[in-house]
């Protein structure tokens, strides 16, 4: 189930790029979850274990990818951890969704994403509340951002 806490979370990674520039593994890039965020999020080619090919940059290593993918890869590859989500975009919310539907997931976010229409569960650390819309989401989130 996904966890969000929103506003300050002390033990939340906040610095995902760095992080993920010291953690990575060459074998994420291998996994179809990490090759289908680079081509959505970064619209760009997984060619091997240190090889992206960016129609805006070239030829790129891993350490280049946006802060939005990082931080999604950092998600999939740590789940015992919690890291920082605001990097992320609104186009990131199925992919933490997707992330969050088989296992648990807790994300630190500082502002309010859009997870659009979907209905979806999540439960909300801050009042300890599960919310299944971003109408409901909206009525926690709020106080706390």
């Amino acid at each position: 189930m996904l966890k969000i806490q929103f506003g300050d979370m002390e033990e939340a990674i906040f610095n995902t790029d760095m992080y993920f520039n010291n953690a990575y593994e060459e074998a994420w890039l291998a996994d179809d979850f990490a090759v289908k965020v680079i081509h959505v999020i970064d619209k760009s080619e997984v060619l091997g274990s240190y090889a992206i090919h960016s129609p805006y940059l070239g030829v790129i290593s891993p350490e280049k990818l946006s802060r939005s993918t990082k931080t999604l890869l950092l998600m999939k590859n740590f789940p015992d951890m919690v890291f920082n989500a605001s990097p992320c975009g609104d186009n990131c919310a199925p992919f933490i969704l997707e992330l969050g539907k088989d296992r648990d997931l807790t994300i630190n976010l500082r502002h309010l994403m859009d997870f659009e229409k979907e209905l979806f569960t999540a439960y909300i650390l801050n009042d300890q509340t599960e919310v299944h819309s971003m109408l409901e989401m909206i009525q926690y989130a709020f106080k706390y951002i």
